[in-house]
Parts: structure tokens; sequence; C-alpha cells
């Protein structure tokens, strides 16, 4: 099938071996080695949602998803339900899978309705039995042994073989007293259910019994005596007793599991897809990918530094070299784009890496790409990649090249005259990716190249989009004929002759054997030869495409740059917006605070002129008394009540005036004066921002309204001596910390690490769950003596309550 020849050209069998890491049951390891690719644009969007929502659960610092523990258990309801039983551990493998299936259901549902509708979905009609699972816990030991109280016929003979064993242990125990010269030694040991004693084979007639076995050295023979034999039969008989309920037990919990096997069946399914979704989902957050979005007819395709999945592998786990990613947009009207370039370019990488992502966002998987990613959902991809040998067939390069190219005319061909009506109208006659590497080489160029020419054309009616690499220069030009198709190449350097492996779109790749050549030594006078075979028009085409190619390189330079900059600016007018959110605060608490120094003072001043008056009132009133008294009021007036005259310069901002931020020692221009609040409404760069007059200077230094000491002492104190607790009050990943099921010493490593990261923020929040509180108490114990730490305090209930821990940092 031309289907699976594809795959094998993608390499998708090791993109999906490396998926299957990230999985954990069994069900879900082989359905990633195993993916299956959709027929149906709505099950890639039903699979895509899934992995979308288990991403956005694996970003949730308190939610963590196991599978560990649950199996597949198909084998063991496939028994049940053909009469057999199950052993211990086969039925408590049911139990703990049922267990565990519980808890992911618990998590999923227990989210918002408008969260996780997919996933929700997907578990709705799970059922997991509890009372089956406790019926299976009850029977059995977690050794898988059947339990003594799992039915009162085994109790009871247990009960009776407990009273043989001791009655035998003492009878035996007394020969061997008696006898103590031929005993070899003192121990009671078994023999085939049978108790029995180790006498010296020289010795063995001073006891009368039955021998069950000698030992290697044959000095040794364990005899059962012959006053014990009934008891012994007794006690055999009831070990098959015991035998027999117990199977009885093994079968009745067998039936339970056949009456609920289709049930079973279907959770074993449903488990497997819900792994297979979360080994997505992670293995997309390793390689950095990005949710994928299906576009309709007429939108572009967006691919930004999409890099190649394996390469990706290769370089993290294989120290391999680092990845150079590609950028991908087409716009709707063209259906087939000519890459051209030199060898080792990265133009067969560039077909890969699209034909996987086509691939991978069917069956649900990230892009590693940036955001956004948009592209179509290709109904086939199809590739034509290398030139490999078909020796059997005894094919050469050309005839293999051909045979694919025929299948895949077939495909697109039934495509286009499809009556399906899951395909729209505007993709039955465009709803495949074809890939094609140097189309039309390995012939003749002359006939290659007019080959290539057509089959591109017949393409471009009948596919959605054509990728296809060459070194036909006769193909750069069917852009300039036909809309719908485009030029692309690989950058190649000129001072290095080696390729970039980066992609340009727009440009043709212009020809470079002859500058190689002449780097490598070959003669100058057969090179100008053949500079004047090829003609001075073809000389003028490469300089012209030279010059494009350096004009591209400047304009992503001088793009890049302004991307820095943008970067940076936003940076700033984050971290100046921080610090005036800060500022305003703390003007505002110092308000506060004076308003209430002030009042106080007033009350103070008020009882002290009161009991002046009192004073006066007593006694003799003179005039030399009421000149103290006065004296006293206006003391207490210039010492208790607030003075209100400030020193004020006779400098003030006008609107227009370009003036100097202290703080940043950068020059703004003044848009507004706000006199009553004392502030000044600046343009900085592209921002434009309030700042407090104490903020401010003329050019030549000159300052305004200089408030009271206090308020510029706390004007000066940096961001950090803030109250932390009402700053840095949000929690985010950068100050949280998951210690849940470490010990103490094992979490002390990672709270030093996280407590000196945290240092600048100020605030750290510690998951350590509610569990028995050990692990609380010893976080406790450690934060009490840590001597970065103001303090701490358990959280309020919507934010952990018991199970987290608030620490403030000095």
């Amino acid at each position: 099938m031309i289907h699976q020849e594809t795959l094998k050209l993608l390499e998708w069998h090791r993109l999906c071996e490396h998926l299957a890491t990230f999985a954990t049951t069994k069900m879900g390891i082989t359905a990633a080695q195993n993916l299956v690719i959709p027929e149906l644009l709505l099950e890639s969007q039903e699979l895509l949602s899934q992995t979308e929502e288990i991403y956005y659960l694996e970003q949730d610092p308190k939610i963590k998803l196991v599978f560990e523990g649950i199996v597949d258990i198909r084998d063991f309801v496939k028994i049940a339900t053909l009469g057999g039983y199950l052993f211990g551990k086969d039925l408590l493998s049911i139990a703990t899978t049922l267990d565990r299936v519980r808890r992911l259901k618990k998590i999923i549902s227990g989210y918002e309705e408008s969260q996780l509708l997919n996933l929700k979905k997907l578990v709705n009609n799970v059922k997991t039995y509890p009372e089956l699972e406790q019926t299976i816990r009850y029977c059995l030991e977690e050794s898988g042994d059947i339990a003594e109280h799992a039915s009162s016929k085994l109790s009871k003979i247990r009960f009776l073989l407990r009273e043989l064993r001791s009655e035998i242990y003492q009878k035996l125990q007394s020969i061997m007293n008696r006898k103590e010269g031929a005993i070899q030694e003192n121990v009671i040991t078994q023999r085939n259910n049978r108790f029995v004693i180790p006498v010296k084979t020289l010795q063995k007639d001073q006891i009368s019994g039955i021998v069950h076995d000698t030992s290697n050295t044959g000095m040794t023979v364990y005899v059962e005596p012959s006053f014990i034999v009934d008891i012994g039969n007794k006690y055999c008989q009831y070990l098959r007793q015991e035998k027999i309920e117990e199977v009885i037990i093994l079968r009745q919990l067998t039936e339970k599991i056949a009456e609920v096997a289709e049930s079973l069946e279907y959770l074993v399914e449903v488990i497997g897809k819900l792994d297979l979704a979360t080994a997505k989902a992670r293995y997309g957050l390793w390689l950095g990918g990005n949710i994928p979005k299906f576009i309709k007819t007429g939108e572009t395709i967006i691919l930004r530094k999409l890099y190649h999945p394996l390469l990706i592998w290769q370089q993290k786990n294989q120290q391999g070299s680092p990845v150079i990613p590609i950028d991908i947009q087409i716009n709707s009207k063209t259906n087939v784009v000519s890459i051209t370039g030199p060898n080792t370019g990265g133009k067969t990488v560039t077909l890969k890496t699209l034909g996987l992502a086509a691939l991978m966002a069917k069956v649900g998987l990230l892009i590693p790409a940036e955001s956004p990613v948009r592209l179509p959902w290709f109904k086939n991809v199809l590739a034509d990649i290398g030139d490999e040998q078909s020796i059997i067939q005894n094919l050469s390069t050309f005839s293999s090249h051909i045979r694919r190219i025929i299948l895949i005319l077939k495909v697109v061909s039934n495509v286009s005259t499809s009556k399906d009506p899951e395909i729209s109208d505007s993709l039955k006659h465009s709803s495949s990716l074809v890939l094609l590497d140097e189309v039309g080489a390995g012939t003749d160029p002359t006939e290659g190249s007019a080959l290539a020419i057509s089959l591109l054309d017949y393409l471009a009616n009948h596919a959605l989009l054509t990728i296809a690499t060459t070194h036909y220069g006769e193909l750069k030009a069917l852009k300039y004929r036909d809309s719908r198709f485009e030029n692309a190449s690989v950058e190649f350097n000129d001072k290095t002759f080696s390729p970039t492996y980066h992609l340009l779109w727009g440009i043709p790749g212009r020809s470079n054997a002859l500058s190689i050549a002449q780097n490598l030594g070959l003669d100058i006078n057969i090179l100008q030869a053949a500079k004047n075979i090829i003609g001075e028009q073809s000389q003028n085409v490469n300089d012209i495409i030279l010059g494009l190619e350096e004009q591209r390189r400047k304009q992503e330079l001088k793009a890049n740059e302004a991307q820095e900059l943008l970067k940076q600016a936003k940076n700033f007018y984050t971290e100046v917006s921080y610090k005036a959110a800060i500022l305003k605060e703390r003007e505002q608490d110092l308000k506060n605070f004076q308003e209430k120094e002030t009042k106080k003072a007033i009350t103070k001043a008020k009882e002290e002129i009161a009991q002046v008056i009192r004073h006066l009132q007593q006694g003799e009133k003179t005039s030399q008394k009421a000149l103290k008294a006065t004296e006293k009021i206006t003391n207490i007036s210039k010492e208790k009540l607030p003075q209100t005259k400030r020193n004020v310069s006779s400098y003030c901002p006008k609107i227009g005036e370009k003036i100097k931020i202290i703080k940043f020692g950068q020059t703004a221009q003044v848009l507004d004066v706000i006199a009553e609040n004392e502030e000044v409404i600046v343009r900085f760069g592209l921002m434009t921002m309030k700042i407090l007059f104490t903020d401010i200077e003329s050019l030549d230094g000159k300052k305004i309204n200089i408030l009271n000491t206090r308020k510029q002492s706390l004007q000066k104190q940096d961001t950090r001596s803030i109250n932390t607790e009402n700053v840095h009050n949000i929690r985010t990943d950068d100050n949280t910390l998951d210690i849940r099921g470490m010990r103490i010493f094992e979490a002390e490593a990672s709270l030093e690490e996280a407590i000196a990261k945290a240092t600048k923020i100020g605030i750290l929040w510690i998951i350590h769950g509610k569990g028995t509180g050990k692990l609380r108490q010893g976080v406790h114990e450690f934060l009490k003596i840590h001597p970065q730490i103001k303090n701490f305090k358990l959280a309020p209930q919507r934010e952990g309550g018991d199970g987290v821990t608030v620490t403030y940092l000095k």
C-alpha cells in the first residue's frame, strides 16, 4: 500500500516508538507503537481535543494522572467468561486496576463542566465496581493467598489444621527428647505434607516409622513415627478439604468477574485511549510543541520554527547536533512549492518534517513549532523520498521513483472523483499532501525536467499541496507563469561553502557548482570555459538571486533586532508597571498612616489643652496664669498638630517640556501636569505613564514639591522592602514547590533550592499534602530554623488548606 510505504519513508515507526516511551500501561504502549491514523476529520479533531485537555491538566501542579498499577486484564476476563477460575494474584490485579481507574475518573469528573468535555465523555460510561473490588480484597491476602475469613467453612478447616499441627508437634517433640541420641538435628520438617524428624541413618531402627526421604550424604533419614501416621492422614485429609474450599472461593470470585466482563473490557479500552492521550500530551510537552489548528480552504498554512521531531530526540537523547528549525508560510492560492538548493542542504529533511507534522496533527499530537500552528487536514499524505533501488524487481533509481509516483497519482485521482460525503466539495479535488524528492531525477536532464513540469502541473489540479525538491532550473520559472506555484530554497553560505539548513521562501536556489569547484582548486581555464558555455544571462540570474538572498538576510537581521527591542520594551513596561503599582500602594499606606497619626495627635492635643484649661479655672485667675496657659497651648499645637507647610521649589514642569526620570536616568516628555496629585504624565519611548513629582527633575537638576522627610525616606527604600504578603500573593509555577510523596530528608534539598529561587519573589507555596501530617510537621520544623524565612502559615482553604504552607522570605 502506498500509505504504508509513505509511513516507512517518513520513518513514522520511529516516532511511534518515541511516543510509546511516554505511555505507562501495556494498552497505551501498544496503541502508541501502532498508531491508527484517522480517516475522518472529526476523528482527528476528537483526538486532538483529548490531547489538548490532558495538556491542560498537566499544567496543574495539584493534579497528576497516575497509571501505575493498571494492567491489561482482558486475558483474565476471557478466562472468566470461558468458565475457568482465576488465581489470587490475578484477582488482585483486577482489584488494583479498578481502584486506579476509579481515581483517574474522579480527577477528570471533578473538574468544572466547561473543562475536559472530551475526557469526561470518554470516561463517563466507565464502571469501576467498588463492591467487587472490596469483595476481592476481603477474600484475599496481599500475597494473593485466600484469607481465612473468606468463608466460615474455610475458617473451620484451618482451625482444625492448626489443632492437628499442634498435636503432631507435641508428639514429635516428645519422641525427640526421649531418643535424643538417635536424632540428627532437633527440628521438625515436612516431606509431601507429612511431618517427619531427621534421624541418624545408623540408628533409624530406634524409631519405628515410615522413611519419607534421605539426605544427600545418606547420613540422615526423615522418618514419620508410626504413632502419628493416623494423625498425619487426618491432617492431609483436611489439607485436601482446604484446597477444595479455596478453589470454590476463587470460582465464586471469578464468576463475579464474568458477570461484568463486557464492562471490564470497555474499561480497558478506555484506559488505553486515556493513557495514549496522556502520552501524546507529555511527548508534546517534551518536544516543546503546540496545539495545531486545522484550517479551512482559503486560509494560510503557518508553521514557524518547525522542528523535525526525530532530530530533537537524537539531540536530547543521543547528544546529536543542534536542530535547526524551518519556517513554512504558504498562502491558500499556492498548490505547488519547488525547493531548490545544494545537496545536503536540508531539502529532504524539509519534506520529512512537513510530512511528519501533517501526520502528527491527524493523530492528535502536538507539533514542535511556534504558536500558532495552522495547517490543513490532509486526507492522504503521500511521499516519494529517497533513491532506493529495488533489487528484487530489478528497478533503476528512475524506475523506482516512477513506480511510487504512479501509485501517488492513482490516490489523488481517486480522491478527486470521490463521492464520499465526509469530503467537502472544496476538498474533493485536493485533499492530499504530496512530497516529491528530486522530482524527475535519474534520467536525461531534458526529459526529466519536462516530465517534472508536466507532473507538477497535474498535481496542481489534483492535490491540495505538493512540495517538490529539484535541481532543475526550469522548475524555478513555473512561479512566473502560474500563480499556484511558489519557489523556496535552502540557504548556502558563500564564505564557508556549506549549507546553513535555513529555508528561504520566494527565492529560488542558485547554482553553486562553479564557485564550489573554484574553491576546491579546479583549473581557472576550465571554470572560465564553463562560464562561457553557461552564458552571461544565466550568470546574471545567479547574481540577481544572490542579491535577493543578501536582501533577505538583511531584512531578517532587522526583523530579529526589532523583535528583540520589542521584547525588551515589553519587559521594561512590565517592570515599570510593577514598580508603579508598588509605589502607589506604598503612597496610599503612607497617607493612611499620616491620617491615623494626625488623628492621634489631635486627640492628644485636645486632652492636654483641656487639662490646661482645668488648671486655669482652678484658683485665682490672673493675667500671668492666662499668659502661661496660652504659651502651653501654643507649644502643644507645635508639638502635636501636623505641620501642613511644605518646602516647594519655584520650579514646575510645563507641558511639552523634557524632564529626567531620576530612578531610570532617562529623559521623558511631559504630556500633562496634575498638581493636586503631585504627578505628571510623561511619554517614555513607546509608553505613557504617570510619575510622581519626587521621581523627576529638570534637565539642569531642579526638583519640585519635596515631600516631608518620612515620605522621602520611604520612597527611597528598595522595592523588596515592602510587605510581600500584600504584593506577592499570586501563586505561580515560579513560587510553588510540590514535595508530596517525599520524606522530609528527601525534600530538604528541594526546599533549599526553591527558597533560593524565591528569595527575589518574596513568597513560596509549599505543597506537602495532608496525609498523616508528618511531612507538614517536618517542613515546619525546617522552616523555623532557616535563616531566610521571615514567617509562614497554612494556606487558605481555597488554596489547599492544611495541605499547603505559605512561606514569606526575608
